[in-house]
């Protein structure tokens, strides 16, 4: 079994394969700013921000950061679709809070690297 980084790679190249095909420069720009905007604003801003957008890269960008959360953390994220993650996220402590949002950040790090490729 591979370790988690390996999971990690392995699911960044496959969801970055996707975005690209969905919008190419627009989704590697998104990977790029997104580690920024979770600083600076938060995880669950992040996601409700990306959810209100109605453009393909984001959706799509959006999709792949609630699915790994709840592929990586199925006890506490029932489900991959915006309410679900949103009420795990929002309902939990902050050390699970905390740890969803390094998480999230881990992966944006595989996504930015293939996504430029």
């Amino acid at each position: 079994m591979a370790n988690l980084e390996h999971q990690r790679a392995e699911y960044a190249w496959e969801k970055s394969r996707e975005g690209l095909t969905v919008g190419d420069s627009d989704y590697k720009n998104l990977c790029k700013g997104a580690p920024a905007l979770i600083m600076s604003s938060g995880l669950m801003q992040t996601l409700a921000f990306y959810a209100d957008k109605n453009k393909p890269h984001h959706q799509a960008l959006n999709r792949h950061l609630m699915q790994w959360l709840n592929q990586r953390f199925p006890e506490k994220v029932l489900a991959a679709e915006f309410t679900a993650v949103m009420d795990s996220l929002y309902k939990s402590e902050s050390p699970f809070y905390r740890e969803a949002t390094t998480e999230t950040l881990a992966l944006l790090r595989w996504l930015r690297q293939f996504a430029s490729v």
